[in-house]
């Protein structure tokens, strides 16, 4: 069944035997993780949570039932998360829903699924399932979001500085608790002890700070512009070097299955629409113009030789950067020649 904002938050804060599958998706996987947490706080610290794999249930589909159905070994709850999930995992929920009985909840995390999706439509047709999509908040949305995780870290933060906290990350939840985390030790701030947070204090910690705005590095890589690559590269240290990686990874994975279908023949006008709300407002103009620039071939072969740069970086110790550097301008100057 589909879930509005209510009914997602009461099924985690209290949850139903009789659902026995939560599906989380949409284009803001931070707010559906940080939704997830809520099972964990109300089932408490002593419950037990089992973490599967998607490789684990791919070679076991029957693997969720079975464990849906278990006892825990320590007679308390117990919640099964499986983080993160996709359409390859549709026998292992098949099984679980098919099942004679369920017992403990089973969560599943997933990224930016399309309506048809396996999962998605499973979930939305079975009564003992739970389907939320979780979108990325917007203008005034986006500050409040930000303001509330200040809040939990102690800080109150000013307007001015939730408006630029949000426009730094995008309004990625988890971009933004990381730097309030950042902020709230900066400022010695705590729940029980809070202090106020302005644009000043947030820019002295890099969060608001051009230089550490990845989504430029991003902008000039996938949109083949190699000087404006090597310049915003240059501004960044080692300790960011998989992050920008991964932002890259996230941008292909976004525009992949909107590229397929610009080439099975609909246009980019069509699928921008069809997408909606799954793309940020602010990153339209530029996934639109990604999708004219940006083959599936070339997508997949990005994807692959990015992967395999950042398990070099991690064998490579301080020499990450050079090669990030020199694979990063490689993609730049081969989007460039895609004009």
């Amino acid at each position: 069944m589909k879930a509005d904002a209510a009914q997602i938050a009461r099924a985690l804060d209290k949850p139903d035997p009789a659902v026995r599958l939560i599906l989380l998706y949409g284009p803001d996987e931070s707010g559906s993780r940080a939704l997830a947490a809520r099972i964990d706080k109300a089932l408490g610290a002593d419950a037990e949570r089992i973490d599967l794999a998607p490789a684990q249930l791919k070679a076991d589909p029957a693997l969720l039932a079975d464990e849906a159905a278990s006892i825990s070994l320590f007679g308390g709850a117990r919640h099964i998360r499986v983080d993160p999930a996709a359409d390859d995992l549709i026998e292992a929920v098949q099984a679980l829903m098919e099942a004679p009985s369920g017992g403990n909840p089973v969560v599943l995390v997933a990224g930016n699924l399309r309506k048809d999706a396996k999962l998605v439509k499973l979930a939305l047709g079975s009564p003992a399932a739970l389907a939320f999509a979780s979108y990325l908040p917007e203008g005034g949305q986006a500050d409040r979001v930000a303001i509330d995780i200040a809040r939990e870290q102690g800080l109150r933060l000013e307007p001015r500085a939730a408006q630029a906290l949000v426009a730094a990350t995008n309004a990625d939840r988890g971009l933004m608790a990381r730097e309030l985390e950042k902020l709230a030790l900066f400022l010695d701030a705590s729940p029980e002890e809070p202090k106020p947070a302005d644009a000043a204090a947030l820019a002295t910690i890099g969060a608001a700070n051009d230089e550490s705005d990845l989504s430029a590095i991003v902008d000039a890589v996938m949109g083949g512009q190699p000087e404006r690559a090597a310049a915003e590269l240059a501004l960044i240290g080692a300790t960011e070097a998989i992050s920008v990686v991964r932002a890259l990874l996230r941008r292909l994975a976004q525009i992949a299955p909107l590229r397929a279908e610009v080439a099975a023949g609909q246009s980019i006008d069509a699928v921008m629409a069809s997408a909606g709300r799954g793309i940020f407002w602010k990153d339209q103009k530029v996934v639109a113009g990604l999708l004219t620039r940006w083959s599936p071939e070339r997508i997949a072969t990005a994807t692959n030789r990015l992967a395999a740069l950042e398990r070099a970086y991690k064998r490579s110790g301080t020499a990450g950067m050079v090669l990030i550097s020199e694979e990063l301008l490689t993609i730049a100057r081969a989007a460039a020649a895609r004009r």
